[in-house]
C-alpha cells in the first residue's frame, strides 16, 4: 500500500464524498462471508475501513507506517485472501489462480489484486462492478471494493452450484433471463404469422389513383 499525503481542495472534497459511500455494516457482512467462504486460518479483523483494507492486502515492505500499524495492531495481514476467495468458488482442480506466492513485493501484491479482478469478471461480475487496483491498494475507494465483493457474492449465490458457503440472506440473487430455444420450423411458422398480421397487398392496383400534384377529377 502506498503512503499518500493529505488531500487538499477539490480532491479532498471528492475523497470525502467517496468515503461517505463506505458502509460499515456491509463491511461486517462481507468479512463474515469471506471468513466462512475461505475457511482455514482467516480471522475477522477489528471493525474499520483501514482494518478492512489491510485485511485484504499486505503492506509494502518499504511502507514503514503500515508496517508499524501491523506490528502494534492485533490484525495480521491476510495473505492472498482475495485469490483464496475466488478460488473457493470453483471446483477443486479448476481454480482460476493456480499459484498464489507469498511475497511482500509491492508489484507482486498489485498483480495478485489484478488476477483477482480478472477472475471475478470471468466468473460473472460485470465490468461496471469491478474496482480498480488502486482503489484497494491505496485505499482510494473502499466503497468500490465493497461493491465488487457484493456483486461476487450475488453471482455465487445465483449460480447455486453448491460452492457458495454462508448465509443465503447475505446477498441478493441476480435476475436471470428466461431464454428459450426454437426449432427452424417454429421460426418459419413465426415469420409466416408476422406476414399475415401485417396484411397483404395481393390484388391491389393503382387504378383510380391520381399522380402526385395533379388535380383530382370528379366525374
Amino acid at each position: 500500500m502506498a503512503n499518500r499525503g493529505p488531500s487538499y481542495g477539490l480532491s479532498r472534497e471528492v475523497q470525502e464524498k467517496i468515503e461517505q459511500k463506505y458502509d460499515p455494516e456491509l463491511e461486517s457482512r462481507l468479512m463474515d462471508w469471506i471468513v466462512t467462504q475461505c475457511g482455514g486460518n482467516i480471522e475477522k479483523p477489528q471493525p474499520g475501513k483501514q482494518n478492512f483494507q489491510i485485511c485484504l492486502t499486505i503492506p509494502h515492505q518499504h511502507d514503514s507506517i503500515h508496517l508499524l500499524f501491523i506490528i502494534i495492531s492485533p490484525i495480521r495481514p491476510r495473505l492472498q485472501i482475495l485469490c483464496r476467495l475466488i478460488n473457493s468458488l470453483y471446483p477443486r482442480g479448476k481454480e482460476p489462480i493456480k499459484k498464489i506466492p507469498e511475497t511482500q513485493m509491492a508489484f507482486k501484491q498489485m498483480e495478485k489484486i489484478s488476477q483477482f479482478l480478472q477472475a471475478a469478471e470471468a466468473y460473472g461480475v460485470i465490468t461496471t462492478d469491478i474496482f480498480q487496483t488502486v482503489d484497494l491498494w491505496e485505499g482510494k475507494d473502499m466503497a468500490a471494493v465493497q461493491r465488487t465483493l457484493m456483486a461476487l457474492g450475488s453471482v455465487a449465490l445465483t449460480k447455486d452450484d453448491g460452492l457458495y458457503r454462508g448465509n443465503r440472506d447475505w446477498f441478493h440473487r441476480k435476475s436471470q433471463g428466461n431464454r428459450r430455444e426454437f426449432s427452424e420450423e417454429q421460426l418459419r411458422q413465426g415469420q409466416n404469422l408476422i406476414g399475415l398480421q401485417m396484411g397483404s397487398n395481393r390484388g391491389a392496383s393503382q387504378a383510380g389513383m391520381t399522380g402526385y400534384g395533379m388535380h383530382r377529377q370528379i366525374m
